[in-house]
Parts: C-alpha cells; sequence; structure tokens
C-alpha cells in the first residue's frame, strides 16, 4: 500500500521496526474509515475512499500515530509546553473538508 510507505516517510519509521509498522497499517485502516465514515454518513457499500480524499487518509493517521499514549488529553501543562485536544476523537477540523455525499433513498 502506498500509504504505508507515505506514512512511514512522514513519521522516519524504517522499515526494520515491524512493530511500529503493525500499528501503522492499523491507524491506516482506522483513518481510511472514518474517511469513508463522514463522506457516506448513510452507505456502508463504499470501500475505496477517492483520490481526492487521500491525503486525508495519511493526515489523520499521523495523527492517530503521534497521539499515542496521550489519547483524549483535553489539557497539559509541563515546563512551558501545553497540549490539548479538541476531543477524545478525530478532531472536526480534519474532517471538515471532506463534502458528505448525499443521495436519494429508493
Amino acid at each position: 500500500m502506498a500509504w504505508l510507505d507515505d506514512l512511514k516517510m512522514l513519521l522516519s519509521i524504517d522499515n526494520d521496526d515491524s512493530e511500529s509498522i503493525s500499528q501503522l497499517n492499523i491507524y491506516l485502516r482506522i483513518a481510511e474509515q472514518k474517511v469513508l465514515n463522514r463522506l457516506y454518513p448513510f452507505n456502508s457499500d463504499n470501500e475505496i475512499v477517492p483520490k481526492k480524499y487521500e491525503h486525508k487518509v495519511l493526515e489523520i493517521a499521523q495523527y492517530l500515530y503521534l497521539r499515542r499514549g496521550s489519547e483524549g488529553e483535553t489539557a497539559h501543562s509541563e515546563n512551558g509546553v501545553s497540549r490539548s485536544y479538541e476531543d477524545a476523537d478525530i478532531p472536526k477540523s480534519m474532517l471538515a473538508e471532506i463534502t458528505p455525499m448525499v443521495g436519494v433513498v429508493q
């Protein structure tokens, strides 16, 4: 999967780190499903992310990977460094540019 290679490069992960690569695959599947759920809110039959939104899968997977160990954190300050997250899930701002597809109920 090209997404995996791109994500490894973004995160500077070596091919020899099989545990991290396994985690990346899981995060990519989660990210892909989040994009599909947003894109097709009333139809779970679609399983392919359109090319237009492939970058979102990478962004979300990277976000999830970098947040490991601090999931759901709403505020944190230590030595002048502050962290907070929009919510415990994917931030709404990351999904905002995905336009949900709608159709006619038959």
